[in-house]
């Protein structure tokens, strides 16, 4: 049996009343495994970015159920990736990454050493004593991953962190992506509008389509990795989605 991390059940989401309600999520069901990397695609508007807010706490759902099956020890279940860096300008790197451990119970010795542990898996081992403007927007991105992943979260929540990067540097973090939940078998829930990205990183393709959002179709992507964006039968799988999208988009 498959060890369900995520388990979402009839989720909607309401705002307003009578004419200003706005239905974003309506009876939406999924499972995350344990491990896998999930992403969720779909056009803007459709509540993906909400679905991770309800993940996160951020936004109270009107109806469902949620239910996050995390380690009995896990002090953070998720941990969130957003497509801006959001590091702190007055903090060195290392700091921007031992953040979250702050009030952890961890000595300020303890809490650089996994800060410095996380700067080498996303690349950036020499990189502690910069500051923030000194780096680029690629390298912004891996010191939020590191931050991310240094508190140890059950599940890695991405919002398009790569969205505002150029197409080089986009696919070098899709590529190390894959490496680190490799080497870390971290369950990570991904969303993007990019369908050749979802294929590229994905175990699993879910998409949303809506407004409300909806479960539209979902394709489980059993490729070698590393993933060759060129290859054939990611491309199909890529076509494929594309076309349910259009399909969907044209129902509406």
């Amino acid at each position: 049996m498959l060890d369900t991390i995520i388990d979402i059940r009839g989720l909607s989401l309401v705002y307003g009343t009578g004419e200003r309600r706005n239905v974003v999520l309506d009876a939406l069901d999924l499972d995350v495994v344990r491990g896998e990397v999930l992403v969720i695609v779909g056009e803007s508007g459709v509540g993906k970015s909400t679905l991770l807010r309800v993940l996160m706490d951020l936004s109270r759902p009107s109806g469902g159920t949620v239910e996050i099956h995390a380690r009995p020890d896990c002090r953070t279940p998720m941990a969130m990736v957003f497509q801006d860096a959001r590091l702190l300008p007055w903090r060195r790197v290392i700091d921007n990454v031992a953040f979250g451990l702050e009030g952890s119970g961890l000595s300020r010795a303890q809490r650089r050493a996994r800060a410095h542990a996380m700067l080498g898996l996303v690349g950036l081992a020499d990189f502690g004593d910069r500051w923030p403007h000194q780096l680029s927007g690629g390298q912004r991105q891996r010191v939020a991953i590191a931050r991310a992943l240094a508190v140890e979260p059950d599940v890695l929540l991405m919002d398009e962190p790569f969205s505002a990067l150029d197409s080089f540097t986009r696919e070098g973090l899709q590529d190390e992506l894959q490496r680190i939940t490799q080497e870390t078998g971290k369950t990570v829930l991904f969303v993007t509008h990019d369908i050749d990205e979802a294929v590229t990183i994905a175990d699993r393709v879910v998409v949303i389509a809506g407004p409300p959002g909806r479960i539209a179709a979902e394709v489980r992507i059993d490729l070698p990795r590393p993933r060759i964006r060129r290859d054939a039968a990611l491309q199909e799988i890529a076509r494929q989605l594309r076309a349910e999208l259009s399909r969907r988009s044209a129902d509406l």
